[in-house]
Formats: structure tokens, sequence, C-alpha cells
């Protein structure tokens, strides 16, 4: 998914840090999200997620560092910074015996210039006006969980942080969330989600930021990301001719493996040789290989998945 080329910085964090009682437990960790991004913060358990959530939205302070919303410092200006927001910090806070349209009013009244046509607006933005008007008690789990967004949205925030929207949905309300977000960011809205599904942010975002003991390892495009982990795969032959001419070929990043999986009906002169290259390099060496008299029968590129590149990352950490 692309993005502007110089799109508006909407939330950005510099060297920030926290400590408790003398150990640090965020470690001066940085990065930006842009306007009508989708952008995905990743990490085992206790390496410091919610932590860093938490001092976004000014729960808790930081030792050290900025954060600014939409150039606010969210500490200095905090009451600029919270407009400019809305979050929903693990489970929505709603009043069961209410219904949603009344959980609505209630929090509406806590914020300047938010009247019913406000709330009607944001109804309609998350798709409820079937059941607006029901007990609160009544509802899925996944209808929580928009009332919930529908609650943050009603001040008109620039940037929606979210503490994992799909955790507990089933397979059709995961897809469901999943592309009511992808919504919300077409029309200009910039998100900042937190979740411990692999394959859902990257599906979902346009960058993500790999958070492990504290300290941010990567951030970047997904596709980016797993391009850098990818393996190209050539299937050649004679075999130790190629691997000799692989091996010293100047294209060649990293070690060469071997790979017999998928040769049990071939010659035996045929070899799949795994290498770790920039895929751009291709053709030359494709080239270069046939220069050398070597047969050319596939190449295939083979880039890890997000979850592959996270367990490489963090050396194997679980996730939350």
């Amino acid at each position: 998914m692309a993005i502007a080329a110089t799109p508006k910085i909407v939330l950005s964090v510099n060297n920030l840090k926290k400590s408790i009682k003398n150990k640090e437990i965020i470690k001066g960790i940085s990065f930006d999200v842009y306007a009508g991004e989708i952008f995905g913060f990743l990490g085992p358990n206790g390496s410091g997620k919610t932590t860093t959530i938490r001092m976004l939205v000014d729960l808790i302070r930081p030792t050290e560092g900025t954060i600014q919303i939409c150039g606010f410092d969210v500490h200095k200006e905090h009451d600029e910074a919270m407009r400019k927001v809305g979050c929903i910090v693990e489970n929505p806070e709603l009043y069961s015996y209410l219904t949603g349209w009344e959980n609505l009013e209630h929090f509406a009244r806590m914020l300047p210039d938010v009247d019913e046509n406000r709330i009607r607006e944001v109804v309609e933005i998350v798709s409820m006006d079937q059941r607006i008007h029901d007990k609160v008690r009544t509802y899925s789990l996944g209808m929580r969980q928009r009332l919930g967004i529908a609650q943050a949205l009603l001040g008109r925030p620039s940037l929606l942080i979210l503490d994992e929207p799909t955790n507990g949905l089933d397979p059709q309300g995961i897809k469901e969330m999943r592309e009511f977000i992808q919504r919300l960011a077409a029309d200009g809205l910039s998100l900042f989600v937190s979740s411990h599904l692999l394959s859902e942010l990257q599906q979902m975002c346009h960058r993500v930021a790999i958070i492990s003991h504290g300290e941010v390892i990567q951030v970047g495009a997904v596709d980016e990301l797993i391009a850098q982990g990818g393996r190209v795969v050539w299937t050649v032959s004679p075999g130790e001719h190629a691997q000799r001419v692989l091996q010293s070929s100047e294209f060649v990043i990293s070690a060469i493996a071997v790979e017999t999986d998928n040769l049990s009906n071939l010659p035996t002169t045929i070899m799949q040789i795994s290498t770790q290259m920039n895929q751009e390099d291709i053709p030359k060496l494709s080239q270069l290989l046939i220069e050398q008299g070597i047969s050319l029968y596939a190449v295939e590129i083979k880039n890890p998945t997000l979850e592959d590149l996270f367990l490489r990352l963090t050396e194997g950490e679980r996730i939350e």
C-alpha cells in the first residue's frame, strides 16, 4: 500500500525513554506516523508496547524524550494535543445498561462542539444505524469495538490509537474490522494499531515498527521489510558448477544453501540453490549464469511473511 511521497507527520515520537524503579523499560524509541497512514506497532510480550501507548496519550509521563501530535507537545500542550487524538487502550469503556446512542450522548457531553449531528455521523461511520438504540449488553464483541471507535471519533481526531482492535473477534469480525480500519485511513485519518496478529498487520498496515526489550529494532513499509529477508531460489544445471559461480558472484549477499525438497523427480545434475541478494540484480545474475554455460530452469523469489521477519529480528521471542 502506497502513501503520499511527502505526507504530513501526525504523530512524532523522538528518543522516548521510560524508567521505573531505576530500570529502563523504554530505551530511546523514535518513529513518525503520517496522515492517512495505518501504522502497526508489533512486539513480543513485555516489549513495552502498552507502556508506549500510555505515554502517547499522556496517561504516564516519559523519563525522557518528546511526543508531538499534529505539532503539539503531548506534555507541554496537553489539551491541544489530546483534542487531536482518539484512543482505545485495551477494551472500550462502555455502560452496558445504556443503549449505544445513550453511551455516545454521555461521552459527547465531555467534549466541546459535539452535538447530535456529530453523533449521527459517527454512528454512520461505524455502520451501527440498525442497532444503535439497543442496550449495549446485547452487543457482540465486534459491535462493542465499533461503538468504542465511534466514541473515540466523536471529537474529530486526526489520529486514532487502537490497542489490539481485533482481540477476541472471530475470523469474520477480524475481516470486517480490518476493512473498516482501511476505510478510515482512506478518508484521511491516521491510525496507530497495536496487534499480536502478524498476518493482519501485514494485510492492513502501510508501515510497522517492531519493538523488542523496549527498543524499536525496525521501522519501515511492510513490503520493504519483508523484501529484506527474501531469498532467490535458482533451479540450475550443472548444479556444482552453478554453485561455484553463485558463490563467487558480486551479486550474492550472504551464504548459499542447497535445497533438495522439490528435486526428487529431476536429473541429479539439476540443483536448487538458495541465495540472499537484491532482487533487482536477478537479470544480471541470470545473464552471468547463462554466459557460464549453465542451464537456468527457474528463478523463484521467496519473500518471508511478517511473522518470519518478526521471529528473525526478535530471535524467536513470543508475541502477545
